[in-house]
Parts: structure tokens; C-alpha cells; sequence
């Protein structure tokens, strides 16, 4: 692959093949596979990656508000896309757009069903949420005989399935809350099921649970974060492949002698004569200014170099005395050896953050399977 002249986000079809290959590796035949491709498929590009597992014949696809949805479908999309946290006010343009809804509370269940009347909807697809513990969306488990009758009283929708998500299936110290979850909902899809009539699909695992709890696969799984390269786990990290690279390139480099200040409100103090290389990324590229005032570094001809003192709008300012290297040279925010994870534990978050706060105004480039 050629150097960056740039600032660039290298997306790696091949490690997204390797990823999807490996987490359906995990399941049954029988078991289907949703892929979430929300917040722009975790900061690398939500078109491309869908348009990319349609190939490999993923069954279902899922993003955070409708408009993503939307955007999919705008580029060509057809695989079935679970929207998982809807407003009324996008109702009808699920509904246009052939979008199925996660239900997670009366409101929107009462909402949605004047909606695809007023459409003059038959049996349109929607996913029941039930909170089992994590305490964000969902219905309990006592709405279930209200939820049966609504739906028994209308004709406009059906429950294609009925789901849950998992608070802490990444740490093996929350097994025992972890397992009360998974009996919490097949207790409530049984209860259901018999009370409905008919048999919806359930799926409660995502990325850490298909790992961790292969007896909760249930009809389907979801995974987001798997897919593109992080297991939650130092052991599954390494059965995975990072599919983005973040890269870009020296500026222009300056010698400061002692005392002298670098950046904004003069952050940074030299401790002797230093070299300084200037980095065209900043706050504005995903580059948060948590990462400043030496917590982050950046990889410039393999040598790790610390970020110095605030992150800009658009550059960051690096210590590169002793370190061989010339304006132009490529310069290595992540990559699959120097992973995103790694990174973001130096500011004490997660790799999610990370990835998802990478601008979609840094120029992406594909690398094909």
C-alpha cells in the first residue's frame, strides 16, 4: 500500500471479510447474523461496509436513527436494516423507506401503529425491545400481556422479533449478572410467544456475547464493534483484524530551544532544544483534545512520539527530538499494529470512541478484498 501524502482513513475490505468470517465462525448454520453499521459503521463508512457484507450474504443490517437508514437505502442497500432507536417523527419515512423499527415502549408502539394505519400498512415488521438490565430502552417484562393486546388488535403491524441487549457481556466478572440476563429474556420470549400465538425471532448477543455465551444465540446475533477488529478481550484481539488505519503526514517541522512554547495557551514548555513536527489532524478529525498535553502519540517511522500540548482545530504538535524523520514522512495514528484500543486507553476510554469520532471529512480509502 502507498504511503499517505495526507491525511487518510484506510479501510481494509479484506480484514472486514476476515472479521465477518470469523464471528459466523461462532454459530450455528441456522443462526442469522445482523451487522450494525451505525454511527457510519463505527467511524469507517456505513455505505461501503454494508455494500461490502451484502456480498458475503450478511442477514440483516442495523443503525442507530433512520436517517442512516435512509442513507443506505439511498445508496442501494436492500438487506433488511433494524433501526434501534426511532422517533415518531421519522414514522413515515420508515415506513417509505422499508425500515423496521425497534418498539421499546408504549409510546412509540401506539405511535407507530396510527402511523402504519394511516399508511395503510399489513403486517409490517417491527422488533420488540425489552430492557433485561441494561436500563436504557426497552419494555419489562409485566408489558407483555399490553403489548400482545395491541398487537392483537391491529392489523397494520407484526412483531418480527423480540430482543434485549446485554450490559456487560465483556467482563467475565458480571457472568452471574450476565446469565441472569439470558434467562430474564427466554423466560419473557416463551411468556410471549405463547401469549402472541406465534413464534418471533429473539437475539440478545452482541459482539462480546457471541464470544462469551455461545448458549445465548438464540435465532440471531448482532455485531458491531467485532466487525471491525476488536474483541473486547486481549485474547480475541488477536483472532481479529483492525479494519481502519488512521495516517497522515509531517507538516513541517521546527527546532525550539528551551522555554520556548508550542500550541495554544502555551500548553507545552520546552525542556531543552527539542524538534517539533506539526500534524495536519486535529479535534475537528476525531483527534479529541483529551489526547493532548502528552496522554496521546502518534507512530512516526515506528517510533512511538508523544502529542505535546493542546490539540488544535486541525493539527497536532509532536516531539520528534532523536527520532529520524523529514516533513512529508507518513505518520501512523493506528493501524492493525498500533490499534486504536491501545490509544484510547491512554486517555482512559474505549476503542468505540475513538473509531466513532473519526470526521467523515478525513478522506477514506479502500483497500480491496
Amino acid at each position: 500500500m502507498a504511503k499517505a501524502q495526507e491525511t487518510i482513513l484506510e479501510i481494509d475490505l479484506s480484514a472486514l471479510t476476515h472479521n465477518f468470517n470469523y464471528l459466523k465462525s461462532k454459530l450455528q448454520p441456522q443462526t442469522k447474523f445482523l451487522a450494525v453499521v451505525k454511527a457510519f459503521a463505527y467511524g469507517s463508512d456505513s455505505i461501503e461496509v454494508a455494500k461490502h457484507l451484502e456480498t458475503l450474504d450478511v442477514d440483516y443490517f442495523a443503525v442507530a436513527y433512520a436517517n442512516e437508514g435512509v442513507n443506505l437505502r439511498d445508496a442501494g442497500i436492500t438487506t433488511p436494516i433494524l433501526v434501534l432507536h426511532p422517533q415518531p417523527i421519522n414514522f413515515k419515512t420508515i415506513i417509505e423507506r422499508c425500515l423496521e423499527p425497534s418498539i421499546y415502549s408504549a409510546r412509540i408502539l401506539n405511535e407507530f401503529i396510527k402511523v402504519a394505519k394511516a399508511n395503510s400498512q399489513t403486517n409490517y415488521p417491527v422488533h420488540i425491545k425489552f430492557n433485561t438490565g441494561l436500563n436504557r430502552l426497552g419494555f419489562w417484562e409485566n408489558d407483555i400481556d399490553y403489548i400482545v393486546s395491541q398487537l392483537n388488535e391491529t392489523k397494520s403491524i407484526v412483531a418480527k422479533s423480540l430482543f434485549s441487549h446485554l450490559a456487560a457481556s465483556e467482563d467475565l466478572k458480571e457472568v452471574e449478572f450476565t446469565n441472569s440476563q439470558i434467562k430474564k429474556f427466554e423466560h419473557i420470549a416463551k411468556e410471549f410467544e405463547n401469549k402472541i400465538g406465534y413464534k418471533p425471532w429473539v437475539h440478545l448477543c452482541n459482539t462480546s456475547g457471541i464470544i462469551n455465551y455461545p448458549n445465548a444465540h438464540l435465532d440471531m446475533v448482532r455485531s458491531g464493534i467485532g466487525l471491525y477488529g476488536f474483541g473486547n478481550s486481549a485474547l480475541e484481539d488477536k483472532n481479529l483484524k483492525p479494519i481502519a488505519s488512521l495516517k497522515s503526514i509531517i507538516s513541517q517541522i521546527h527546532n525550539i530551544d528551551k522555554d520556548e512554547s508550542v500550541g495554544y495557551n502555551r500548553a507545552y514548555k520546552s525542556q531543552g532544544f527539542e524538534t517539533i513536527a506539526t500534524i495536519p489532524i486535529g479535534h475537528a478529525d476525531g483527534i479529541n483534545r483529551i489526547y493532548g498535553n502528552g496522554k496521546g502519540f502518534v507512530f512516526i517511522n515506528e517510533i512511538k512520539v508523544p502529542i505535546i500540548g493542546n490539540v488544535c482545530m486541525d493539527m497536532i504538535m509532536v516531539n520528534v527530538t532523536g527520532v529520524d524523520c523529514k516533513e512529508g514522512d507518513e505518520v501512523i495514528v493506528f493501524n492493525f499494529k498500533n490499534k486504536a484500543s491501545v490509544l484510547a486507553e491512554s486517555a482512559n476510554t474505549i476503542s468505540y470512541e475513538i473509531l466513532t469520532s473519526i470526521s467523515q471529512r478525513v478522506k477514506r480509502i479502500y483497500l480491496a478484498d
